[in-house]
């Protein structure tokens, strides 16, 4: 069955600010506190490729590098992963969440099946803080103001995996804020916090915003792709409650581009 014609093409930045970015208040871009505990070290060796943030006897923090899956894919080829890299070293790591391949930075893995189910329920209620940096292309202004895309996502079902914007598709907003800009290069430097969980949401939405993330291979023009060797998009802080003592924790991570 034809699916009705998607709610917003892709158009010119001014285009979009104008009719679907609402500001936010300057209170609800505060970064949950940070209450790190000592880094507890381990004997197990490092994961292949891959760099511990945090671990203790709940949960491993990690810094997945780009084109790396975070857990095993069909086929054969595509076995190695951040998951199972990990589970090498450390059995009772268990999945929580992911990350695009492309994407890279922080993510969150629990050891033990009690800790995964508080973290998962964290997720699931949206009781974690993240933040994402990417480099996009166009010059959108810079502002300490947070605006908000909020257009809803469906699958793209003749070219999976894409996903399009589509008045049936699913609820999904994506916060954002300009930090710097390159007007030589002509793009942006963009904070951004999704505050829904879609599958490729910043891509779609950065794309639906007229602003394609530099890098990437199935939401930007060729001319934008070619801007850089990989997606720029990077999970740069990521804030939790500890799954068994509730503590509030927060990890930053800046991107390396």
């Amino acid at each position: 069955m034809a699916h009705p014609p998607p709610v917003l093409s892709t158009a010119a930045p001014h285009a979009q600010t104008q009719t679907q970015l609402q500001p936010q208040t300057q209170s609800q871009s505060q970064s949950p506190p940070s209450s790190l505990p000592p880094f507890a070290p381990q004997s197990a060796a490092l994961p292949p490729g891959i760099s511990i943030i945090y671990q203790d006897d709940a949960l491993l923090v990690l810094n997945k590098p780009a084109g790396l899956l975070s857990v095993p894919g069909r086929g054969e080829d595509k076995q190695d992963c951040l998951s199972s890299r990990v589970q090498a070293q450390f059995a009772d790591a268990l999945v929580v969440h992911r990350l695009d391949m492309a994407t890279s930075g922080l993510l969150v893995m629990a050891r033990g099946l009690e800790a995964q189910r508080a973290l998962s329920a964290a997720f699931e209620r949206r009781h974690v803080d993240k933040r994402y940096e990417a480099v996009v292309a166009g010059l959108l202004p810079v502002d300490d103001e947070w605006q908000c895309i909020d257009l809803p996502i469906l699958v793209d079902w003749p070219r999976r995996p894409l996903r399009t914007i589509h008045a049936h598709g699913q609820a999904s907003q994506t916060r954002w804020r300009c930090v710097a800009h390159d007007t030589q290069n002509q793009t942006s430097r963009l904070e951004l916090e999704p505050l829904t969980g879609r599958s490729h949401q910043l891509r779609v939405h950065l794309q639906a915003l007229g602003c394609p993330i530099l890098g990437d291979a199935l939401y930007a023009p060729p001319a934008v792709q070619a801007q850089a060797p990989r997606l720029l998009l990077h999970a740069s802080a990521l804030g939790l409650a500890h799954p068994t003592s509730g503590t509030p924790l927060h990890w930053d991570c800046p991107a390396d581009f």
